[in-house]
């Protein structure tokens, strides 16, 4: 099964499409506008995949 919401993106602050798919355990946050996205594991937390265009790197 998989709910969706919409929320703010972390990068741009336009709607994103957050995606929760429960029988894999994903949760999975895509803006349209700035392409940003990061899939997780809902039960550790575990960053699986992330793309966000226009925020660097810590040194």
């Amino acid at each position: 099964m998989i709910t969706r919401q919409q929320v703010r993106c972390p990068n741009c602050g336009n709607f994103a499409e957050r995606q929760h798919i429960l029988e894999h355990h994903l949760v999975s946050t895509a803006c349209s506008h700035c392409d940003y996205l990061l899939v997780s594991c809902s039960l550790t937390g575990n960053v699986l995949e992330c793309y966000a265009p226009g925020i660097g790197l810590r040194n």
